[in-house]
């Protein structure tokens, strides 16, 4: 397995540079101030950056934040919390705009759409839902699912929507007409994450065996992998629907999340603490195996030219594609760190803690 980390043992110098802030914690908004520890080892060439919160807000849910997500202008965040409630708010204060009513448990999931105006969810009712950010009304609910979701996907500007659940199926969902165009994957284990990412002309997605539906758009040379409770990371065709299309591999431990970095690599994290890195062209192999700690890999996002992690232990990090810089996202001690979102070059994370931190990156 790929360490991220040389062995201080063997170190000879480390160098502290940047910025020590004799306080390392955040502090209240509107205060411009950089706050963070660059550590390196020339020997190794390698070297981490920890970084403090810019801004913290806690003022936005008042128990553990499952997820969050930011609008593609970076106007808004829409959160979910164990306090069962769903909120908007502004993403530069925090001050809160909308909560969103209507699932009758839990909210596991919730994501803005393209357009930055529309949120969809999916929560333990087994319920999707589609909601105006403007004024907070649910104008779809879309039902079918026998299981709590646990995860979604939106394909190209959000007319179809893949949905993954504690009851083994992933669907893909017409929002249109509030209708399920198909079982896209049947399991038999709990779907824990779905990603949907554009195929490398390379990899052969296999065809459906009947015409698609009119209302799927933007399926075809579309790849949908699932992240399963079973220990099995799978792959197939979006329109397909072949189960064995692409490719089935079984990872250490259950699978948590997953993501597309390009159009033939792929992340995806176990409960054990493994983030697996796949060549969907000859997925037998790994490409790296990274494991920091045991603790549940429990959020990845694809992040410029590497990606961004998140654990049960409360680590956060944005790694680079060639593992030599680091950079720690700090502050949330050992509380779970369960989603992270970006706009530009701020970070979001929600956290067991019920707070949501906000980083702001300098260039790389």
């Amino acid at each position: 397995m790929t360490s991220l980390f040389p062995s201080y043992s063997d170190l000879d110098t480390i160098l502290i540079s940047s910025n020590i802030i004799a306080n390392f914690c955040c502090e209240p908004a509107g205060w411009v101030e950089t706050k963070s520890i660059h550590i390196s080892c020339p020997k190794e060439s390698a070297s981490s950056k920890f970084l403090a919160p810019y801004t913290t807000f806690s003022r936005i849910h008042t128990k553990s934040i499952t997820c969050l997500d930011i609008s593609s202008g970076g106007g808004l965040g829409v959160s979910s919390s164990t306090d069962g409630s769903m909120k908007i708010w502004q993403a530069s204060n925090g001050e809160l705009r909308r909560v969103l009513e209507g699932h009758v448990f839990d909210v596991n999931c919730c994501r803005f759409f393209p357009s930055g105006l529309v949120v969809l969810s999916g929560g333990m009712d087994a319920q999707l839902k589609i909601w105006s950010a403007e004024d907070a009304s649910c104008v779809v609910t879309l039902k079918g699912h026998k299981g709590g979701i646990l995860d979604t996907a939106i394909v190209d500007r959000g007319r179809n929507v893949v949905s993954g659940s504690r009851d083994g199926t992933a669907r893909l969902w017409d929002c249109g007409r509030s209708a399920c165009l198909g079982v896209i994957a049947d399991c038999g284990s709990s779907i824990n994450g779905v990603a949907v990412g554009a195929a490398d002309n390379s990899i052969n997605l296999g065809s459906p065996e009947q015409m698609p539906s009119e209302r799927e758009v933007g399926t075809e040379a579309k790849m949908l992998v699932v992240a399963r409770e079973d220990k099995k990371l799978q792959c197939l065709g979006l329109q397909s629907r072949q189960p064995a299309s692409v490719f089935l591999f079984v990872g250490s431990d259950a699978f948590n999340c997953c993501t597309f970095l390009s159009g033939f690599l792929l992340l995806a994290g176990t409960q054990d603490g493994n983030i697996y890195q796949l060549d969907v062209r000859s997925p037998r192999t790994p490409v790296q195996v990274i494991h920091r700690s045991g603790a549940p890999v429990l959020s990845l996002l694809s992040f410029r030219d590497g990606f961004i992690a998140s654990q049960g232990d409360g680590s956060c990090f944005i790694v680079q594609q060639d593992l030599d810089y680091v950079i720690e996202l700090t502050g949330a001690d050992c509380d779970a760190v369960y989603k992270v979102a970006t706009w530009e070059k701020q970070i979001y994370t929600c956290c067991r803690d019920g707070l949501v931190r906000r980083y702001q990156l300098s260039d790389f």
